[in-house]
């Protein structure tokens, strides 16, 4: 069999196990957040937070929440890496520095995971079961409660209520996020993924000396690094390492656990509004995207130029040969169309126009499908914006879901599309104008410029994968990619529930026979177009810098 053939099939296998469970997990997590019953575990964990589930929130107080637990989870993570040295089962690994210890706590709790560590050579089991496996669990479950919030924007009418921040992010961790991670976990150790607490120990003999391995609750943080789109991965390879990710099938399994969540919020949503063809529409929009970005991909990475790729079957540099070409495409792809950040290949070793795709799947906002949560919210947002240019297009006020899309509304979404490319325009051109950050980057050209553009856009899209080539373990990018992941999580949040807010305010206004259909295939074209061409006319410019140089020069 071909390596092409190899990979279409597994792409084929993929989309197929998708459809299978798009139906009963999105009925369920529809369930799940409309549900007024409160099960015992839940009960206890709302009166340790002294909350009360049943109230209902607008949206000021809904933010409150939101940003009080994040702020005290950054806090507490921050304060167990610098205790780390006193710690229990710290293996020997000394209190993580100021700086560093700043950026891991911003990038998990923000559900970026960008690291710019050695995980194996720097976290214990403590932290890393106790501090960062547990943010992989509830900074999805915010991600996840925020959109669930705008969605009860659309659903609900003159009330302005969006539900109880902590009853959806206790449901959300409980009953949807706990017991899939429980069985994905199951099904990696019988892969051969490793999973226990055993200490450093030294293994083999490497040009005289030895080489070090500590164990580690892998397989369970493995499981929620996808399902949640985390990405931090345990060790330093990430999911190419072979306790992480051991065998095709569980790559094959973590690209579905990266995907599932996310795909399936579209049934969540249409199901929450009282309309599945509404639900069907923005699944068919990422599902269009995400198909078009993986074959551009496997494309790229198949082409053959010269004998070299030809003989290795396509651009195999940076790659693991038990994935091959195909796998690794498919992975990259549905790591940077989400927030997951996880890598089973090294991104930097990609071809020029192979980690432009990669770079624009972030650009795009990382809406096919997205992050948990996010790539949901994300792409309601757009769908606001493309009613709106269509309203512009026929001359009458734009309305969607039976919500007229007035002048607020549309300056909620204008702010919510601007904060992210501000962010990572803004802090890339700082760090190519000071000398200082420049010495980080490990290639010239084109090329160097790819590294810097990737990791802001990597951190404020709340990605977490890099270009491997850029040294960031420095004040300068530890303390500057920190404040671009803080930023690009919580300001666009601050947008969507207040936009929520707006929307659950309002009246339902009939449709009529201008009303713009939006569950039609017109329609999911307009959204691909008005993300291609947002994305497109405010990052082309620093992309022709970067890849697109570097791919027409090779």
């Amino acid at each position: 069999m071909s390596p092409v053939t190899a990979g279409v099939l597994q792409l084929l296998a993929l989309i197929a196990a998708l459809a299978l469970a798009y139906r009963p997990l999105g009925d369920y997590m529809a369930k799940v957040y409309s549900s007024e019953k409160h099960y015992g575990p839940e009960k206890w964990i709302y009166k340790a937070v002294g909350a009360n589930p049943s109230a209902e929130m607008r949206w000021p107080a809904y933010l409150r929440g939101v940003l009080a637990f994040s702020a005290v989870s950054v806090l507490f993570l921050y304060a167990l890496q610098r205790a780390q040295g006193i710690l229990p089962g710290s293996l020997g690994f000394s209190a993580i520095d100021p700086d560093q210890a700043f950026n891991t706590a911003a990038s998990f709790v923000a559900n970026t995971n960008w690291q710019s560590y050695y995980g194996e050579q720097a976290m214990g089991h403590v932290v890393q079961t106790g501090g960062l496996a547990v943010q992989n669990f509830v900074s999805a479950a915010v991600g996840m409660a925020v959109a669930v919030a705008l969605v009860r924007g659309f659903a609900r009418s003159r009330i302005g209520e969006l539900g109880n921040f902590w009853a959806d992010l206790v449901r959300g961790t409980v009953r949807i996020l706990l017991p899939i991670s429980v069985i994905g976990a199951i099904v990696l150790v019988a892969c051969g993924a490793i999973q226990n607490f055993a200490g450093i120990h030294e293994v083999g003999q490497f040009m005289g000396g030895t080489q070090q391995w500590n164990g580690g609750a892998v397989a369970s943080q493995e499981v929620i690094k996808e399902l949640g789109t985390n990405g931090g991965g345990y060790f330093n390879a990430n999911s190419a390492h072979p306790f992480e990710n051991p065998t095709p099938f569980s790559n094959l399994f973590e690209i579905f656990l990266i995907l599932l969540i996310p795909f399936a919020m579209t049934r969540t949503f249409g199901r929450m509004v009282g309309n599945l063809r509404q639900g069907y529409a923005i699944l068919a929009t990422m599902g269009l995207i995400w198909v078009g970005f993986t074959a551009l991909m496997m494309g790229t990475e198949f082409a053959h130029h010269g004998p070299a790729l030809q003989a290795a079957g396509g651009a195999m540099e940076g790659k693991e040969t038990r994935f091959g070409v195909g796998a690794s495409a498919i992975f990259s792809v549905a790591t940077t169309l989400t927030s997951t950040g996880a890598v089973n290949s090294f991104h930097s070793s990609y071809t020029g126009l192979g980690g432009g795709i990669q770079l624009l799947g972030m650009q795009l906002g990382e809406i096919a499908p997205g992050g948990v949560g996010s790539g949901l919210y994300g792409m309601l947002i757009m769908a606001i914006i493309a009613v709106f240019i269509a309203g512009l297009m026929v001359g009458r006020t734009p309305e969607y879901l039976g919500k007229k899309i007035g002048t607020q509304q549309i300056k909620l979404a204008a702010c919510y599309i601007l904060i992210t490319p501000a962010l990572v325009l803004c802090f890339t051109a700082a760090a190519m104008a000071l000398p200082t950050p420049g010495d980080s980057m490990a290639n010239p050209g084109a090329h160097g410029f790819s590294e810097i553009l990737y990791a802001y856009t990597s951190g404020a899209n709340n990605n977490g994968s890099a270009f491997a080539g850029l040294n960031a373990d420095t004040q300068w990018f530890n303390s500057t990619i920190g404040i671009a992941m803080l930023l690009g999580r919580f300001l666009p949040m601050v947008f969507v529930l207040a936009l929520a807010g707006s929307l659950a305010e309002q009246k339902p206004v009939p449709e009529t026979a201008g009303t713009l259909r939006t569950d039609k295939p017109l329609y999911a074209g307009l959204l691909v177009g008005t993300i291609v061409i947002i994305t497109g006319l405010t990052y082309f410019p620093a992309l022709a810098l970067g890849p697109l140089a570097e791919g027409l020069a090779s």
